[in-house]
C-alpha cells in the first residue's frame, strides 16, 4: 500500500464526497480528541463494562461540551433505561448542537419507548437544528422496530411522525441530505403506513445515495408506488446500487412488465450487483421465459471457469437458486449442467444440493446409490468433509416441502433414513486415516434441521440425545429444536440437566439456547432452572435469563443483570486508546489478492484492538471466508467455517455514527454484544444495518479484490501497519 500523506488525503476526501452521514461522523474525531486521556478511559471502561453509574451521570453533566457529547454516546451503547433520566434533558435543553444530536443517538440505542415523547418533541421544533432532527428520526425509527407485537398501535404512530418528516423535506426547495437518508432508513424499520408514495417521491433525488436508499426502503416494505420509475432507473441510471435497487424493488413486488429489463440487467449489465439482484428479481417473477437465457449464461460463466474457486462463482450460485424455482420440476429434467457445477465446486455449496432437490427429488436421491449404499456414501461425504456433508443435509430438507406431485412416502422415507444415517456416522464401520479433515460434528446441526423438517415421531428422543454431544453448537441446536416442540416434563428434565455442561464451553451459544427453551415450556420447573442463570458469570446469560423470567410473569430479575466482568486491564484501554487520532491501517491478503482496511479507533477503540491483537497473533491466518451474500457482504473470521466460531470470548459493541457505506467494515453478531472474531466488508450499502453493527473500519484500496471473493477463499494474511 501506498502510505504516502497525499494518498490518504486523497482516499479521504473521496469517502467524504460519497457519503453525508460519513461526513457528519468523521466530526467526532476532533471531539475524541478534545477530551482528555483521564476522562476517555473512564468511559471507554464504563462502556465495556456496560456501567451506568454516577460517574458517568457526572460526566453528562460536565462544563466541557466534548466531554457531555463523548458521555452521551457512551450512555447510548451502555444502554440501560435509567440513563434516559440525564439523557433527555440534554437532547431538550443543552445549548451545543452536537450535544443534542448525540442525546438524540443515543436515546435511540436505548430503544426505550420512555424516550419516544422527548424525540417526538424535538422533531416538531421548526427551529431546531437540521443535525439533532436528523439524529431524532433516526433514533424514532429504532424504538418503534423494537416495540413488541401488543404495542403495534403506538408503533404506528411513531411511523406517522418518521413518514411527516420525509414528507415535510420533499417539500423544501432544498432537503436536508441527511435527514432525507436517516428518515428512510427509520421509514424501513417503523414500517408507517401508507408510506408508498411519499419514499417514492426521493425516486427523482440528485443525490444518487437517496435515489438508492429509497429504492432500498420500497424493497424491504415491498412497496410498489415507484415502480413505473424503477423500470427507467433500472435502464437508465448511471449508479450501479440504483439499478441494482431498482431490480430489487421489482422483484419483490412482482413486476411482471419490467420482466425484459430485468432479463436483459440479469445476463449483460456490466455490473455484477445489478446482475445478481436482476437474477434474483426473475426468480421472484417465475416467468418461464427467463429459463432459457440463465442457463445460456450459466454455461458462458462455467466455460470460462479457470480457477478454483472461481471469480464467478457468486454469479453461478444466484444463477442456480432462479433456475431451481423457474424451470419445471421433473424427475426426468435434464441436469447435466447441475451435476457439472456440482463436481466443479466439489460439492460443499448447499445451493447446488438444494437446487437439486427441488429440481428432480429422485435424480437427486439416485445420486447417492441406493439402499445400504447410499447411507455409506453420506456418511462418507460428512466423514470426508464436514462442509460437503452439511450441502447433503440442506438439500435432503427440502424433500419434505416439496409438492405432494414430486413426492412418494417411499422418497420421503428415504431421504430420511439418509439423515439418519448421517446422524449415526460414528458407526459407519468407516475406517478413516488420520489424514482425513475432521470435525464432522460441525456438519450435525444442518442435519438435525433437516431432519426437523420431516416431523418424526421420535424427534425429541433424536434431540435429547443430542444434548450430550460435546460439540457446543450441536447441543445449542438440539435445544432450540426441542423448544420448537410442544412442551413435555421430558423435555424439561433434559433442558435441565444439560445446563450444568454450559459453565465449561468456551461458546455461550448451548447456554443461551437452553434458556430459551426453558422459557417454552411455561412451567413452574422449568422457571426454577433459568433462575440458576442469574448467577452465571456471563452478563449474557444473566442478561438472557432476566428477559425469559420477565417474559413468563415471573418477575423482574434486572437487578441481577449486573455489570462485564472485562477480560480487558487498564493496559488494555489504554493501549486501545493511544491510537487515537492515528493513521491505522490492515493490509489483508488473500487467495484473491489484497486489500487495505483504514481502521477508525476514534469510533470504535476497543473493537479495533481486538482486531489488531487477533491479527498480530496470527488468528486469522488460513482462515477461509465462510460467508458470501452477493451485491451484500463477504464475512471471515470464524476458525470453524461454519459461523459459530469465535475467538472463546465476547467483546461489547460500540456503536457509532458511521454508516454502513459501500467498503464498511463491521462486526459480526448473533445478539448485541456478542462480537468477537468475525468481521465483514459491504458490497454495498446497507442503511439497515447502521447503529446495530459496529463499523470500525473502511476498505480505501482492493475493493475489486472484495468483489472477487467467494465462498471458500482464504486468508493468508492479515499486517497492521
Amino acid at each position: 500500500m501506498n502510505t504516502t500523506k497525499l494518498l490518504q488525503g486523497c482516499v479521504i476526501a473521496f469517502f467524504l464526497a460519497q457519503s453525508v452521514p460519513a461526513q457528519k461522523a468523521r466530526s467526532r474525531e476532533t471531539t475524541s480528541n478534545s477530551i482528555p486521556m483521564p476522562v476517555l478511559l473512564r468511559l471507554v471502561k464504563a462502556e465495556d463494562e456496560r456501567r451506568a453509574d454516577n460517574d458517568l451521570r457526572d460526566l453528562l453533566s460536565n462544563p466541557s461540551p466534548a466531554i457531555r457529547e463523548r458521555a452521551a454516546l457512551a450512555a447510548g451503547r451502555i444502554g440501560k433505561e435509567d440513563s434516559l433520566g440525564e439523557l433527555i434533558p440534554l437532547l431538550r435543553q443543552d445549548s451545543h448542537t452536537a450535544v443534542r444530536a448525540m442525546a438524540a443517538f443515543a436515546v435511540g440505542e436505548i430503544e426505550s419507548p420512555l424516550g419516544a415523547e422527548a424525540l417526538v418533541t424535538t422533531l416538531k421544533n421548526p427551529s431546531e437544528a437540521l443535525e439533532v432532527r436528523a439524529r431524532a428520526v433516526e433514533a424514532l425509527g429504532k424504538i418503534a422496530a423494537a416495540l413488541p407485537k401488543e404495542k403495534e398501535a403506538q408503533a404506528h404512530e411513531l411511523g406517522a411522525v418518521i413518514l411527516k418528516v420525509l414528507q415535510s423535506e420533499a417539500s423544501r426547495p432544498k432537503s436536508d441530505e441527511l435527514t432525507v437518508l436517516l428518515g428512510l432508513t427509520a421509514t424501513l424499520r417503523a414500517k408507517p403506513l401508507n408510506a408508498g408514495a411519499t419514499i417514492a417521491g426521493f425516486l427523482n433525488h440528485s443525490n444518487s445515495r437517496i435515489r438508492s436508499d429509497a429504492a432500498n426502503t420500497l424493497a424491504r416494505l415491498r412497496l410498489k408506488d415507484g415502480n413505473e420509475q424503477l423500470r427507467g432507473l433500472l435502464v437508465t441510471d448511471a449508479e450501479p446500487n440504483v439499478r441494482a435497487n431498482a431490480a430489487r424493488v421489482l422483484g419483490a413486488t412482482e413486476d411482471k412488465a419490467s420482466f425484459e429489463s430485468l432479463l436483459s440487467k440479469a445476463t449483460a449489465d456490466t455490473d455484477s450487483r445489478v446482475r445478481v439482484s436482476a437474477i434474483r428479481a426473475l426468480a421472484a417473477l417465475k416467468d418461464p421465459r427467463a429459463n432459457g437465457p440463465l442457463q445460456q449464461r450459466l454455461s458462458l460463466l462455467m466455460k470460462q471457469v479457470n480457477d478454483r474457486p472461481p471469480a464467478e462463482k457468486n454469479e453461478l450460485l444466484e444463477l442456480t437458486t432462479a433456475l431451481s424455482r423457474l424451470l419445471p420440476a421433473s424427475s426426468d429434467l435434464d441436469l447435466s449442467w447441475l451435476k457439472a457445477l456440482r463436481l466443479l465446486e466439489t460439492g460443499t455449496d448447499p445451493e447446488i444440493d438444494i437446487a437439486f432437490a427441488r429440481l428432480s427429488p429422485n435424480q437427486f436421491l439416485g445420486s447417492f446409490w441406493s439402499g445400504d449404499d447410499a447411507k455409506k456414501t453420506v456418511q462418507m461425504a460428512l466423514l470426508l468433509d464436514w462442509r460437503r456433508g452439511a450441502a447433503i443435509a440442506q438439500g435432503l430438507g427440502q424433500i419434505p416441502t416439496l409438492p405432494d406431485s414430486l413426492k412418494t412416502p417411499d422418497l420421503v422415507k428415504q431421504a430420511e433414513d439418509l439423515l439418519r444415517a448421517m446422524l449415526d456416522y460414528r458407526n459407519s464401520g468407516i475406517h478413516m486415516n488420520t489424514l482425513v479433515a475432521v470435525h464432522s460434528e460441525y456438519a450435525i446441526p444442518d442435519v438435525l434441521r433437516a431432519l426437523a423438517a420431516f416431523k418424526p415421531a421420535d424427534l425429541g428422543e433424536i434431540l435429547r440425545r443430542q444434548l450430550n454431544e460435546s460439540d457446543v453448537i450441536v447441543r445449542s441446536t438440539a435445544a432450540d429444536l426441542l423448544g420448537d416442540l410442544p412442551p413435555t416434563d421430558e423435555n424439561t428434565r433434559a433442558l435441565v440437566a444439560a445446563w450444568p455442561r454450559t459453565t465449561g464451553d468456551q461458546l455461550n451459544d448451548a447456554a443461551l439456547s437452553i434458556l430459551d427453551s426453558l422459557g417454552k415450556q411455561k412451567t413452574p420447573a422449568a422457571n426454577d432452572a433459568i433462575k440458576q442463570a442469574l448467577d452465571s458469570s456471563d452478563y449474557l446469560v444473566r442478561q438472557k435469563a432476566v428477559a425469559v423470567l420477565k417474559a413468563n410473569g415471573t418477575g423482574d430479575f434486572s437487578s441481577r443483570i449486573g455489570t462485564v466482568k472485562s477480560r480487558n486491564t487498564p493496559a488494555d484501554y489504554q493501549r486501545a486508546l493511544a491510537r487515537v487520532g492515528k493513521p491505522v491501517h490492515a493490509v489483508v491478503t488473500t487467495s484473491k489478492g489484497s486489500f487495505t482496511i483504514q481502521l477508525l479507533p476514534n469510533e470504535a477503540p476497543l473493537t479495533v484492538d481486538n482486531f489488531i491483537g487477533l491479527a498480530q497473533r496470527g488468528y486469522f491466518r488460513g482462515i477461509t471466508v465462510h460467508r458470501v451474500v452477493a451485491n451484500f457482504v463477504i464475512q471471515d473470521g470464524d476458525p470453524r467455517g461454519d459461523g459459530n466460531g469465535g475467538p472463546g470470548y465476547q467483546i461489547r459493541c460500540e456503536i457509532n455514527e458511521v454508516p454502513y457505506d459501500r467498503a464498511a467494515v463491521g462486526m459480526a453478531l448473533s445478539g448485541k454484544d456478542t462480537g468477537g472474531s468475525q468481521w465483514f466488508v459491504t458490497h454495498a450499502p446497507q442503511p439497515h444495518l447502521d447503529g446495530g453493527y459496529t463499523v470500525f473500519g473502511r476498505v480505501i484500496t482492493g475493493m475489486a479484490v472484495v468483489d472477487k471473493i467467494v465462498r471458500g477463499d482464504v486468508i493468508n494474511s492479515i499486517v497492521i501497519k
